[in-house]
């Protein structure tokens, strides 16, 4: 018996909201949800911290991005490169 653990990483698609940060880029996903009474859409966004390597991507570009290993304090998310 191998002692391999399988490993899911998580990826999501988002639209960058802000490039300030050298090598890091603020990733907003918007997703959305069912009111469990009323029945009504609405959407909920959230903001990810994202490593790019090469600062490479700019604000309103569309980007997917992967789980990884804790980069900083915030940052466990990487780029995937398309």
């Amino acid at each position: 018996m191998d002692s391999e653990k399988k490993v899911i990483k998580r990826v999501f698609n988002g639209v960058v909201a802000s490039d300030k940060m050298d090598k890091t880029i603020v990733v907003l996903v918007s997703r959305v949800k069912i009111h469990p009474r009323y029945k009504k859409r609405y959407t909920v966004s959230k903001k990810y911290k994202v490593h790019d390597e090469k600062n490479q991507y700019k604000e309103g570009d569309k980007v997917s991005f992967v789980e990884t290993r804790p980069i900083s304090k915030d940052k466990k998310w990487k780029v995937l490169v398309s």
